[in-house]
């Protein structure tokens, strides 16, 4: 990892700026689920992951209570992570379908994935404060990201915070609002974006996304790329 990813990934390590989420974190790690008691859980900041000549930036919502909140790696050990990389293995852009742990191997081609906040929130759901606190981190990984040429924003409010986060102020920004394969591509100023629906439990277990849902997403993506 380039050594400025490194920078940026130990300040975020050391960030206790939200007191709720920093109590809820450590919380988690403490009471543990019965099906990982044995284990030790991060029970801290989430670092983004992936590879940092990244064309595309994957922005999720936050770690996941026992996913990455106990495996320190964003969207590994759960159902949510589970489905996003089996499609993006699909897709080329994962070396394996399968995210158990941080050192499973798993790597990343062209791909780097982040989320809004780097603290599971209660409830899945982090304030607006929280937010806000945290989106320097998302910044900074943004402009270390020399090959950015798009994002996928996964989820609504992820969407929403990305679309705010790119608006370059002169009236002309004008995408579209959310829904699942929403594009936007501003020209050459900014990055092309693109909408898809979580790839939550909640979602995937529903039916309102599916992986034939979710591979369009990708297809899109490396239809861009390839352009």
């Amino acid at each position: 990892m380039d050594n400025k990813f490194e920078q940026v990934n130990d300040r975020i390590l050391a960030c206790r700026k939200c007191p709720r989420l920093v109590d809820w974190r450590e919380q988690i790690g403490k009471e543990k689920r019965r099906a990982f008691r044995d284990e030790e859980y991060w029970a801290k900041p989430v670092p983004g992951f992936g590879d940092p000549n990244a064309r595309v930036l994957i922005v999720g919502l936050a770690p996941g209570a026992h996913g990455s909140n106990r495996t320190g790696r964003m969207f590994t050990g759960d159902d949510s992570g589970r489905f996003l990389y089996a499609a993006l293995h699909r897709a080329g852009f994962a070396s394996q379908s399968f995210s158990t742990n941080r050192g499973d191997g798993l790597t990343l081609q062209h791909a780097y994935i982040t989320a809004l906040c780097r603290c599971v929130p209660p409830q899945n759901k982090p304030t607006t404060l929280e937010i806000i606190t945290c989106r320097e981190y998302l910044q900074c990984e943004i402009g270390l990201l020399k090959q950015l040429q798009g994002v996928v924003a996964l989820g609504r409010l992820a969407y929403d915070q990305v679309v705010q986060l790119f608006d370059p102020g002169d009236g002309q920004w004008n995408p579209p609002g959310f829904t699942h394969g929403a594009f936007y591509k501003p020209g050459l100023r900014s990055p092309w974006l693109l909408a898809s629906y979580h790839p939550s439990r909640q979602n995937t277990q529903t039916g309102r996304l599916t992986p034939v849902m979710f591979d369009q997403i990708w297809e899109k993506v490396n239809q861009e790329l390839r352009n």
